[in-house]
């Protein structure tokens, strides 16, 4: 069997497709050094303890995220109750108004019912 090689030969340094050498992860690489801190690999050991710490963060940060959405959500209700209360408020001053004999009779004006001027007259009855 023979042995894979490329139609093009690639020159010495480059990768294929024209692109740089240096990529994000190679760049990373070459400044954290890994290798340098713990050696040829993780030791397995660290794994369980730093995965429960990676969770807990993980779990403090959404609790954070979520109680900072809750108050949102709370403060936006508290406006809209304020809102809602100060309509009330002013609909039940116009009705209040609306109500009173003055304003009633001039809407009657309209309609050409007038208010009376003389007290009401006590109508009685003889019993035959």
């Amino acid at each position: 069997m023979s042995q894979n090689t490329f139609k093009n030969q690639l020159k010495e340094g480059s990768s294929p497709k024209g692109r740089s050498g240096k990529t994000i992860f190679s760049w990373m690489e070459e400044k954290l050094d890994v290798k340098r801190i713990l050696g040829e690999g993780v030791p397995v050991q660290l794994v369980p303890p730093v995965g429960f710490v990676a969770l807990l963060a993980l779990i403090y940060i959404y609790s954070n995220l979520r109680a900072e959405n809750k108050i949102r959500e709370i403060e936006k209700a508290k406006q809209e109750v304020a809102d809602i209360r100060a309509d009330v408020t002013t609909l039940e001053a116009e009705y209040m108004k609306s109500s009173m004999q003055s304003e009633v009779s001039k809407r009657m004006e309209a309609l050409e019912i007038y208010e009376l001027n003389q007290p009401p007259v006590k109508i009685e009855l003889t019993k035959k």
